[in-house]
């Protein structure tokens, strides 16, 4: 049997990379696995070899210390792979496939996973919604590692048929597992479509992902707003309009541009770590109620943003148990429609694939995807809290091009 490496948070601010144990075929006890999960039999599973894992802002969250994600869990939910081992139950993958993996964990039984909601799977936690690496989602090891285990693989993977051509396309393909369908989602959700305008809150992959999806949903005019001058900078370079919502009202930001201080259509890609206007202060709805303000009447927000039920690292005793300070008043003056949750992956990786593997779409240069080792984890979770313009792709086994 083959060893095992993977990234592991160590505490507030702490990454590591240790030996961990080889992927079984059942869900072991360990940080995180709710009670009902331990010694889960996964016969359905398959064992990957892990080609491409990537780090996302949702991980940052829990590093920086703002989640109850206990110390020792094996992060990392964007994962593609190669088939190392197939479970007795699986009927339609096999050794070698190079695969695809949703970060929701889903059974594809229950009534949401078959109304393609599988991003709140009622099977694979002690509550609704399951996700690989991630605090409060099942318990499900993460894929930032050598090797990782999916569960119901015939359902949670999507197989590559042309190996060769996936791999040329990998750093493009590594982000349907997450950033790419989850930006799209939040586009559709705010009704992106021909002709629309759109501003996008935030900057950092899932900001730049979402952007890249309004594009390709045939967005006339997308306005992206960070107070990151390199990551306003990177948007501009692939056709974006840039604000920074610190430096001044958004609404006479956004008039600059457009002639009209309004959309038709916002993205909230911040959630609750958000920055206030004007001081900069952190105030955790401070995106959700600039995106109201400056969205027509009548128009929608979509909110692919972590908002969190605890917060421990919160300022203020409210936001440490997840309420926020919304001006939910102006929203229901204007007659907004809102989305939020996690993104049911599965409802857009096929698409998305082919759209990238027919050159529609570039999300690799659009997010500045950069590859590094396991070994180089550490220093890439640094320099993406620092606000690196980049997409930082784990290489465990050195298949991709540096």
């Amino acid at each position: 049997m083959a060893g095992n490496r993977g990234v592991v948070y160590a505490g507030p601010g702490r990454v590591a990379v240790e030996s961990i144990a080889y992927p079984e075929l059942v869900l072991r006890p360990g940080p995180g696995v709710p009670p009902g999960n331990e010694n889960r039999p996964c016969p359905h599973g398959v064992v990957l070899k892990v080609v491409a894992t990537n780090i996302c802002g949702s991980d940052q969250h829990m590093v920086r210390g703002r989640t109850t994600a206990p110390v020792g869990l094996v992060l990392g939910h964007e994962i593609t792979g190669e088939i190392v081992e197939v479970g007795r139950d699986v009927e339609y993958r096999k050794v070698g496939d190079l695969v695809s993996v949703p970060f929701n964990v889903a059974c594809g039984r229950c009534r949401n996973c078959r109304e393609r909601r599988t991003d709140v799977c009622l099977h694979v936690n002690d509550h609704p919604g399951g996700a690989y690496g991630y605090v409060d989602m099942g318990g499900w090891r993460g894929g930032q590692a050598e090797y990782a285990m999916v569960p119901y693989a015939d359902w949670n993977t999507l197989r590559y048929a042309d190996r060769d051509l996936a791999m040329a396309k990998m750093l493009d393909l590594t982000m349907i597992t997450d950033i790419l369908p989850t930006g799209y989602h939040g586009c559709v959700e705010a009704g992106v479509g021909t002709g629309s305008t759109v501003y996008i809150g935030g900057g950092g992959p899932v900001g730049l992902a979402a952007a890249t999806s309004a594009f390709l949903l045939g967005a006339a005019t997308v306005v992206l707003g960070d107070p990151n001058k390199a990551r306003r900078e990177h948007a501009r370079s692939f056709g974006c309009e840039t604000v920074d919502p610190l430096a001044g009202p958004l609404p006479d930001q956004i008039a600059e541009i457009l002639g009209v201080p309004e959309v038709d259509a916002a993205v909230d890609c911040v959630g609750f770590e958000a920055k206030g206007h004007r001081d900069g202060t952190e105030q955790n709805a401070a995106v959700l109620n600039q995106a109201m303000e400056v969205t027509r009447a009548a128009g929608a927000i979509g909110i692919p943003g972590l908002y969190v039920t605890e917060d421990p690292g919160a300022g203020d005793e409210a936001a440490r148990h997840g309420s926020v300070s919304l001006q939910l008043g102006r929203g229901w003056a204007k007659s907004l429609s809102f989305a939020t949750g996690q993104t049911p992956t599965m409802r857009y990786n096929r698409g998305l694939r082919e759209a990238i593997l027919q050159d529609r779409v570039q999300i690799a240069s659009n997010v500045n995807a950069t590859v590094i080792s396991l070994d180089d984890a550490p220093r890439g979770y640094q320099e993406f809290d620092a606000g690196a313009p980049k997409k930082f792709v784990i290489d465990p086994h050195g298949m991709l091009p540096l």
